[in-house]
């Protein structure tokens, strides 16, 4: 790839994101759906795909108590700016909440399953007295595909266009090797938004260390080291830093993260393990940032093979682009970048995606304890050998492994998730 693709990958891949993404992109495509028409709302159908569902089902909305598909859709409808893309929950208010309630409570908010193939798909329709608008986003959560008002098409785009396809085909493409090579390379002052995940990503990360925000993952890794319980070293200082981004995260906190390849959370377990362990080993701000535009991009190059959702956990993708960046703050060769990569596969490729909640910091804080212990391996020339399970001598080819087995291999087990969670 060219210096100017590497750019354009990187401004459309990391995007600054308040809230869960599942959730927010619902509440886009109603935003974007109640913009469309006036007047007051008399239904409001929601139709999701089973991994948005599973996403949207359990998690915080930025600053409000409710939570779910319906709420999603109705705090959308009620308050959203569509203008603001992932950011538009930002500002809400009691009174806000207070009306999304009110439209569910009066029984004009439907709610339901999409028969659908795609993994990430929402549809959402608004019939107000006179009107009728629909909305579908598709395959990226920001991702408009059509705008229909009273049954006319005003608007068709997003991924379904030629360029946006090509797009994805450049970052399938890519290798770590050409990865690594830009990143040796370019001016860190050409690296803003890594720069700026760094301190959005860590600036919720010391919120969840100091707050009271889900399960405390975080919080309790850094109390327990405090105790003498747990080693005060660059494992830990990973695994609390990660996972107390991601408590505050799913618990709703209000302080917007950058995401990657459309998911906060992924964003958070991307650079904050990176960060803890920079931090711990008081490296330049240089080197952080080239450390964290290596994970940032490794989990892009995964990703665009592995998809947005899936039935395995996207944290462990982080988990991977993580493990070769930490290579590189500890002066790892190239090589052991590409063993780190390979263990981080070996180890955490089963963790399943049961949906976004409080307990997605415990896997945050897995898969940054993975990341580290994977790299302290590489680093001693250890790494997993094509002998064992469906890892390959070549990175890419146990990465395209690991992509088809999140993308084939899983699709029962998607099912199966998805109506455990729906029949508690």
């Amino acid at each position: 790839m060219t210096k100017d693709k590497f750019h354009k990958l990187i401004e459309k891949e990391l995007v600054v994101a308040l809230g869960c993404t599942e959730p927010v992109a619902i509440a886009l495509a109603a935003a974007t759906a109640k913009s469309y028409v006036s007047g007051d709302i008399q239904e409001l159908v929601v139709k999701a795909s089973g991994n948005i569902i599973k996403n949207a089902k359990s998690v915080g909305i930025p600053g409000m108590s409710g939570k779910g598909l319906d709420f999603s859709a109705a705090i959308g409808a009620v308050a959203g700016n569509p203008d603001k893309k992932l950011e538009l929950l930002e500002g809400l208010t009691a009174e806000d909440e207070r009306k999304a309630f009110a439209l569910i409570e009066a029984g004009k908010v439907k709610a339901s399953q999409a028969n659908t193939a795609k993994l990430l798909y929402i549809e959402v329709i608004i019939q107000t007295e006179t009107q009728t608008s629909r909305v579908i986003i598709a395959d990226n959560h920001s991702n408009i595909v059509l705008i229909e008002v009273d049954g006319k098409p005003i608007a068709r785009g997003g991924c379904e266009n030629i360029s946006a396809q090509s797009g994805m085909e450049e970052s399938s493409e890519l290798t770590i090797d050409e990865i690594y090579d830009w990143v040796l390379q370019v001016d860190v002052d050409e690296l803003p938004l890594v720069k700026r995940s760094i301190e959005l990503n860590r600036a919720i990360g010391l919120e969840g260390l100091s707050g009271n925000y889900g399960l405390n993952v975080g919080r309790t890794i850094k109390a327990n080291v405090e105790r003498g319980i747990l080693s005060d070293d660059i494992t830990t200082a990973a695994m609390s830093l990660a996972a107390a981004g991601s408590d505050a995260r799913m618990a709703g906190s209000t302080m917007p993260v950058i995401a990657n390849t459309g998911s906060g959370n992924q964003g958070i377990a991307v650079t904050l393990p990176v960060v803890g362990v920079a931090e711990k080993l008081q490296v330049s701000e240089e080197k952080m940032i080239r450390a964290v535009a290596l994970s940032h991009l490794v989990t892009i190059h995964i990703k665009s093979k592995f998809g947005r959702l899936s039935a395995l956990c996207g944290v462990t993708t982080a988990g991977m682009g993580a493990s070769a960046a930490i290579v590189y703050l500890l002066d790892g060769t190239l090589q052991q970048v590409k063993a780190a990569v390979k263990n981080t596969i070996g180890n955490v490729s089963g963790m399943i995606c049961d949906g976004a909640k409080a307990g997605c910091a415990m896997k945050v804080s897995t898969c940054s304890n993975v990341a580290v212990q994977s790299a302290i391996l590489a680093l001693n020339d250890q790494e997993i050998q094509s002998t064992d399970g469906f890892i390959h001598d070549d990175v890419e080819k146990s990465i395209e492994a690991f992509c088809t087995l999140g993308n084939e291999g899983t699709r029962q087990t998607d099912e199966w998730i998805l109506k455990l969670m729906m029949n508690k």
